[in-house]
């Protein structure tokens, strides 16, 4: 420290403490920051749901930790009708200064990047900033979040926070002490009755480590008959593998049997159109 703020802290304060410290200090800006929890493969899904909210009232900013994400996001979006524009580290100067000059004039209303290109946007009219990926290092997450709600205006920040993500978003809301409120997906805007990208079926979030999801079925063991009885009965019906078909258990009226992820479509199909023990069974996830 220097001499002279020694000098005045020993003057105005009783045993002062001097704490040294290599954390850098971060403004964090006055926005509303949510948090939607969504498997990987949706967070398109819900990219395209924000921006589609937004239309043509602010700019956005999606941050990806990588050059391949970033350019992966801007062909499908794209290819869904969004106006992107994609901005990384392989980019020569001419083309970063003519997608950063398009996003300026509002050619672009949306730009992917990754936090190394990113640097050097000054643009104060972004409304929103979507956490495609969760940044690898907390003061990265402030950085990304600072591009929106500046000079007094509303500013939005999403984060997508896969089951994976979670923890390294858990560290920087206890590092910054963030407020961040958890949401579902957006609703559509009114007069769109179809989402610009479709949803697809994830069961790799409830899935366990050995890749196998739980189904319960609303029919007791008394109806259903014995576990090899009905673990028979999905391995029929899916024409599937008996490795695919994992334990079944009894709890009062309801029947569990734990199916691998690349089954549980087929298997919820199938027990639409297929009796079993002579009635339709109908099955959810646990």
């Amino acid at each position: 420290f220097p001499q002279e703020i020694i000098d005045a802290a020993n003057e105005f304060m009783n045993e002062p403490e001097f704490v040294l410290t290599n954390v850098e200090e971060l403004d964090i800006p006055p926005i509303d920051m949510y948090m939607v929890q969504i498997g990987r493969a949706n967070k398109l899904w819900v990219t395209g749901r924000l921006l589609a909210q937004t239309g043509d009232d602010g700019q956005t900013i999606i941050f990806c930790n990588t050059k391949r994400m970033v350019d992966l996001a801007v062909q499908r979006l794209s290819k869904h009708g969004f106006d992107v524009a994609g901005l990384h580290g392989d980019l020569n100067q001419n083309q970063r200064e003519k997608v950063l000059g398009k996003f300026k004039e509002g050619q672009y209303n949306t730009i992917i990047a990754t936090d190394v290109a990113s640097r050097g946007i000054d643009v104060d009219g972004i409304t929103m900033v979507i956490n495609y990926d969760i940044p690898n290092d907390t003061d990265s997450f402030i950085h990304r979040i600072g591009r929106t709600g500046r000079i007094g205006r509303k500013g939005e920040a999403w984060s997508l926070v896969s089951r994976d993500d979670s923890a390294q978003l858990n560290k920087i809301i206890a590092t910054y002490g963030l407020n961040i409120i958890e949401s579902e997906a957006p609703e559509l805007p009114e007069g769109m009755d179809r989402d610009p990208v479709k949803k697809q079926d994830d069961y790799g979030e409830t899935a366990n480590v050995f890749g196998f999801v739980t189904l319960s079925l609303d029919i007791p063991q008394s109806v259903a008959g014995s576990s090899r009885t009905i673990s028979n009965w999905f391995i029929k019906a899916l024409n599937c593998k008996e490795l695919e078909i994992g334990d079944v258990s009894f709890e009062q009226q309801k029947t569990l049997i734990s199916i691998h992820t690349s089954k549980v479509g087929l298997a919820i199909k199938a027990l639409e159109k297929r009796e079993m023990a002579g009635q339709i069974v109908s099955a959810s996830i646990v």
